[in-house]
């Protein structure tokens, strides 16, 4: 316990922990202990690491995909598409969903196989009271998120070199109005080359295999949030994040090929002036209603 308070005391978290005593407790973390120590009680590591990670990224993807999906056929959600000349087409839909197929299980699911060897190498641990605290777990995955934009930024953009483009990138590109399972439709080499900077973080603060799933669920909601094609306002808690960019943001790129290159946030299109395009954009079409009413 005193170690515990020392270490406590060296993060700064026991101003935190002294304010959150006067919140109420949390009604999911009594069932949540009970099935994380009823998985590690069931099932061995090699198991929670591998077949676990495996359940958790296919349904966290297809979950999230979910209410885009279901949004084609409601006449309603029509007023938030973006590209309302573009509708989704079944034909499409399963062309996307085949090579999404091949993507998860041909190239992501060898990866997956390593989460194993992973954890066990850096002796990451998988119990219950080992777990850090929702801040920390936040802040770690925050962290990964800020890493894997700056990867994905530099690299994406250097996708789009004309020299490489036809070859690798043009792939995603196919689907110049994307829609949700889109966000993972790409050339196995850019699963890879983009997929790098999901790791890059884990590799730097991962203390849980909980962070593991974390980051891979918050990374899907995002990616298969911008990709939507859809822009509900109000509802979408991703917006309440910071600098985020969201559909409208990473639609435009689909849109218009050039510019919006990070997967999250919008400081490095910023700072580079690689958003140009899309503040003209945005400035002609806020002319153009205006004068519509």
């Amino acid at each position: 316990m005193e170690n515990a308070s020392i270490a406590r005391t060296a993060l700064g978290t026991g101003p935190i922990e002294d304010v959150l005593m006067y919140l109420p407790d949390n009604p999911l973390k009594d069932p949540f202990q009970e099935a994380w120590n009823y998985m590690n009680d069931n099932y061995t590591k090699f198991q929670i690491a591998t077949w676990g990670s495996l359940i958790v990224h296919e349904a966290m993807y297809f979950l999230a995909c979910l209410p885009g999906f279901i949004f084609q056929f409601i006449p309603f959600m029509r007023r938030f598409k973006i590209q309302r000349d573009r509708p989704e087409e079944y034909n499409k839909q399963w062309k996307c969903f085949k090579l999404l197929m091949f993507n998860h299980f041909c190239i992501q699911f060898p990866l997956i196989l390593g989460t194993y060897v992973f954890t066990e190498y850096f002796n990451i641990p998988y119990d219950w009271d080992n777990m850090p605290r929702w801040y920390v777990l936040a802040f770690q995955v925050f962290v990964c998120s800020v890493i894997e934009d700056t990867w994905h930024y530099f690299l994406h953009r250097a996708l789009h070199d004309k020299r490489i483009y036809k070859h690798i990138h043009k792939v995603h590109h196919y689907y110049q109005s994307p829609f949700g399972m889109t966000a993972e439709y790409a050339h196995p080499a850019e699963t890879m080359i983009l997929g790098a900077g999901f790791f890059i973080g884990i590799l730097l603060t991962c203390s849980h295999v909980v962070l593991l799933w974390a980051w891979v669920c918050v990374r899907l909601m995002e990616t298969i949030d911008v990709h939507s094609g859809y822009d509900v306002p109000y509802l979408n808690v991703m917006h309440l994040i910071p600098f985020y960019g969201g559909a409208k943001f990473h639609d435009f790129h689909h849109y218009n090929f050039v510019g919006n290159y990070a997967s999250t946030y919008t400081w490095w299109d910023k700072l580079l002036g690689t958003d140009s395009q899309y503040n003209e954009f945005c400035e002609k079409k806020e002319e153009l209603e205006k004068k519509e009413n």
